[in-house]
């Protein structure tokens, strides 16, 4: 049985109702923590000097587009607002394949390891009617290769231009074939395992790229075969002038319309509902992933998560896609989130223990892990590892755990531990050459500017 000690941890965050840690040991066997306490003498196949680090359970990323890693910071939409930043990308996105999706999944994977999340979903919507292949086939192998757990979202688009949609015909597929891929996908990789690598979460894009009938066939497949369900939701103020004109309707009362909400759905960015709707969103135990670099990029607004969570909604946190934020940077999504709430709600809108709990317990609550998103014996190994003995973190050690979110200018991990084993060793990716991935993304990059 494999083990691993992590010795003299400097400070160990549990969760946010308990009391820290210092100077304890935590030991792992196999994938789930063993023991939590001071002086652990059992031997171990690997032991770490944590004494200058801060363990905190790994991030839980809720929100993701993995293959805009490729578009990144094009200038044409470096200015631009939702609709207009959506219109232009489809007609590079159109020319996605299965390469382009699995080393563009490799490439924000790898970020967010290093950057402390362990899992992570993904809503990966275009479908290139000229590209062949498994998509989430190809994700699945990505994240086995650098060992980060997974449980991406079958997303689908129906209406193109020609229906009142934004995206080109190429990249919309039928309502029967996105139905016959998604029962697929769901028998072929979904796992309900307690600590499971690999899930599967249907996703209709959002209110303005699918149809009515869509969503609602596709809230009746999830649940008879008991996966979740997401979408983007009220992320504009434009989106929702396209409901009311579409459907006659806000967004959120089109979900309720078609049973898309309740605790196995949740909704990416959730900015622009009234009092009511957060009430509801309560009510139903819908849960929210909050975006919060990706909003301020857009220029969507600010969700209300420091009302949000008084009224009971779990609100989790994501990075989005990478051409939107632009970087898969999970710590720094801790910060962006803690400082946009107070800039709106002021100075003790957010805590740093509140921040960590919505990266981590309330993430892994989203995607109905159960024992994912503590330090606990019995529950998963999944930790991120912080040095704060350097230089940037000199004079902020008075509070280990708001060093890493306050100070610091770089964001990586000492070591990620996904599942009981080590995703990044060092600083350094241990699942795939850095240098390889890095090369190879440019160069599919630039194919797919070219094509």
């Amino acid at each position: 049985m494999a083990t691993m000690l992590l010795k003299n941890c400097f400070y160990i965050f549990i969760s946010a109702e308990e009391k820290a840690r210092r100077y304890e040991d935590i030991l792992i066997r196999e994938n789930r923590i063993a023991e939590i306490r001071a002086g652990i003498a059992t031997p171990a196949d690997r032991v770490i000097d944590c004494s200058t680090c801060v363990v905190v359970p790994g991030f839980v990323n809720t929100h993701h587009h993995f293959y805009q890693t490729l578009t990144r910071n094009l200038p044409a939409v470096q200015n631009a607002e939702l609709f207009d930043w959506l219109t232009y990308l489809y007609e590079i996105w159109k020319n996605l394949d299965e390469e382009a999706v699995y080393y563009s999944s490799m490439l924000a994977m790898a970020e967010l390891l290093k950057t402390g999340c362990t899992t992570s979903t993904d809503h990966h919507y275009v479908y290139p009617r000229r590209a062949a292949g498994d998509f989430m086939g190809a994700q699945f192998e990505a994240a086995a290769n650098l060992g980060m757990r997974l449980s991406p979202t079958r997303g689908s688009m129906s209406l193109s231009k020609k229906d009142g949609g934004l995206p080109p015909d190429s990249v919309v597929q039928a309502q029967d074939e996105i139905l016959v891929d998604c029962e697929r996908v769901i028998g072929r990789y979904h796992d309900a395992g307690e600590l499971s690598m690999r899930r599967v979460i249907l996703a209709p894009c959002s209110p303005f790229s699918v149809s009515e009938e869509l969503m609602r066939a596709t809230v009746d497949m999830a649940r008879k075969n008991g996966v979740g369900l997401h979408t983007h939701l009220a992320e504009t103020r434009e989106e929702n002038a396209f409901c009311r004109k579409i459907y006659g309707r806000r967004p959120l009362e089109l979900m309720q319309d078609c049973g898309f909400i309740g605790p196995d759905v949740s909704y990416a960015h959730a900015i622009h509902f009234n009092d009511e709707e957060l009430k509801q969103l309560a009510a139903t135990g819908t849960h929210v992933a909050h975006c919060a670099t990706s909003n301020m990029r857009l220029g969507s607004g600010v969700c209300r998560v420091t009302e949000m969570l008084p009224l009971g909604v779990n609100v989790a946190l994501a990075v989005d896609g990478s051409a939107s934020n632009d970087s898969s940077d999970m710590l720094g999504e801790l910060r962006n989130a803690l400082l946009l709430q107070r800039v709106h709600y002021g100075a003790s809108a957010l805590s740093t223990r509140e921040v960590v709990k919505i990266a981590t317990e309330n993430g892994a609550r989203l995607l109905r892990f159960e024992k994912i998103g503590r330090i606990h014996p019995g529950w998963a190994a999944d930790l991120a590892v912080f040095n704060i003995g350097r230089l940037e973190y000199s004079g902020s050690l008075s509070d280990p755990l708001a060093a890493i979110i306050f100070a610091g200018y770089n964001h990586g991990t000492e070591y990620t531990i996904v599942n009981g084993k080590i995703a990044v060793d060092r600083g350094e990716l241990t699942g795939f050459d850095e240098t390889e991935l890095m090369n190879r993304c440019n160069s599919i990059a630039r194919r797919l500017l070219e094509t």
